[in-house]
């Protein structure tokens, strides 16, 4: 739960009256509230006792704390969530899909793999795709681990997670590629040789058999002074996930319980070497709070669909989801193309932009601006109707695009037809179906029809 201004205030100088104002704030009251929000820093109240400073950093750490995988542009952010389910709030870091590559493997398999962290799709304005690379030592030649080390850090921008279980191998792999900042993944067999050599600041992950011996190990790393940690508990099936998941999450969130306090990593390739298999436990980690879930492959189409997935988890559900008011143009469009106009609702948007393509046929797709309404809610409430259509498809220059002159409807708006034509005279106003899904019958119906016109 969130930290309340009344308690930070209880233990600030004189028990929250002081109000010397040398924080730059009015009162005490006001500076509890700004720390409550993270809007100021405890170093500004000077009066502070050190046994009172300690209690309010410990009070104000969020329940998971953040961590920050690789660098520039391709940076992962995960932790610092703050509810139990997404309907509650929203889920902020969504978990950063990694791709393993092991030095075991045919360097031909290394290129291939490489390959696909260049991989990226664009939806609802923001770009996806693998976010990191797994590097695991599954050969008896320590030369080829670090020669898979360099040639990633040499094709790619992603972040690194280096999986070794020889300590010195996993230093070197850590030396030569400390500038990228990659999360290092040590157990209790090897973190006390490893521990020792990594920066304060550098990304760990601890992993370990058991919610128990993990709890043990985060321990550990943490009295070594390693903060920025992130768990895995070594799931060795879908229930071990489910259960493992929920248990540190809760114990984070609900139970204020500092060693699960942590984002969490899961390898999917632990369980299965069946890529469907791997997809599925990768969907059930997504929905189930996992920070950082692992790989072996999968097809483009698979990983197409993951990173939806992910994506509608990770949207925040007070916000409706919209793509960009504009029109779009499908196989080809040009002035023979059909006229479909619809809402900038991303669902509705995805709906029918996804049959307008299936129908082969071409088509400009009209996207009105209702500020994320579907079609019957944006008519219900003024912002999809004969007026702003007209306004759109002027603004547009559809006029321009066509030779035809004729606009489709959606079915369930019908009804708006006979206005719609008083304010686009010049255009035939057509009523297409209801169902985005009798799209494609429908524009080759209507292409017909025009042929024998014609």
């Amino acid at each position: 739960m969130p930290v309340k201004a009344s308690d930070i205030q209880k233990m600030l100088p004189e028990n929250g009256k002081k109000n010397c104002k040398e924080c730059g704030l009015a009162t005490c009251f006001a500076f509890a509230m700004k720390l409550a929000n993270a809007g100021i820093t405890l170093d500004k109240c000077t009066y502070l006792s050190a046994e009172a400073r300690l209690q309010l950093e410990d009070m104000l750490q969020p329940p998971i704390r953040q961590v920050f995988i690789g660098q520039g542009a391709r940076q992962v952010a995960i932790g610092e969530e703050e509810v139990m389910f997404r309907h509650q709030k929203t889920f902020f870091r969504a978990p950063g899909m990694a791709l393993l590559i092991a030095d075991g493997e045919e360097e031909a398999s290394w290129s291939a793999k490489i390959a696909k962290i260049g991989w990226q799709f664009e939806r609802l304005d923001k770009i996806s795709r693998f976010d990191l690379v797994a590097l695991s030592h599954t050969s008896a030649d320590s030369g080829k681990y670090l020669q898979l080390v360099q040639k990633v850090m040499a094709e790619t921008d992603a972040g690194l997670i280096l999986l070794a279980a020889e300590p010195e191998l996993l230093l070197a792999a850590y030396e030569a590629s400390k500038s990228r900042n990659p999360l290092v993944c040590v157990t209790a067999n090897n973190y006390a040789q490893v521990v020792p050599h990594l920066a304060k600041t550098a990304a760990v992950c601890a992993s370990a058999d058991g919610l128990d011996s993990l709890a043990d190990l985060v321990g550990k790393l943490k009295d070594a002074g390693l903060e920025n940690l992130v768990l895995d508990s070594r799931s060795g099936s879908l229930t071990e996930l489910v259960r493992d998941q929920t248990v540190i999450h809760r114990a984070a969130l609900l139970h204020k319980f500092r060693p699960f306090g942590f984002p969490t990593l899961f390898m999917a390739t632990r369980v299965t070497s069946d890529q469907e298999q791997q997809m599925l436990l990768a969907a059930a980690g997504i929905a189930k709070y996992a920070g950082v879930i692992v790989l072996d492959d999968i097809s483009l189409e698979n990983f197409q669909a993951l990173l939806t997935v992910r994506q509608d988890i990770y949207t925040d559900p007070r916000v409706p989801p919209t793509v960009e008011s504009k029109v779009y143009g499908f196989n080809e469009a040009d002035e023979s193309a059909a006229v479909l106009v619809t809402t900038n609702f991303a669902l509705t948007y995805y709906a029918v932009a996804g049959e307008a393509e299936n129908s082969k046929l071409p088509v400009f797709l009209l996207c009105q601006d209702t500020g994320g309404l579907c079609v019957l809610a944006a008519w219900s409430t003024g912002t999809f109707g004969p007026e702003t259509i007209a306004e759109m498809v002027k603004k547009q220059a559809l006029a321009d695009k066509v030779t035809h002159k004729q606009l489709v409807l959606p079915g369930y708006v019908a009804r708006i037809k006979g206005d719609l034509e008083e304010e686009l005279p010049d255009w035939e106003i057509l009523v297409g179906p209801r169902e985005a899904g009798d799209l494609p019958k429908y524009l080759n119906e209507l292409k017909k029809r025009r042929e024998n016109v014609a």
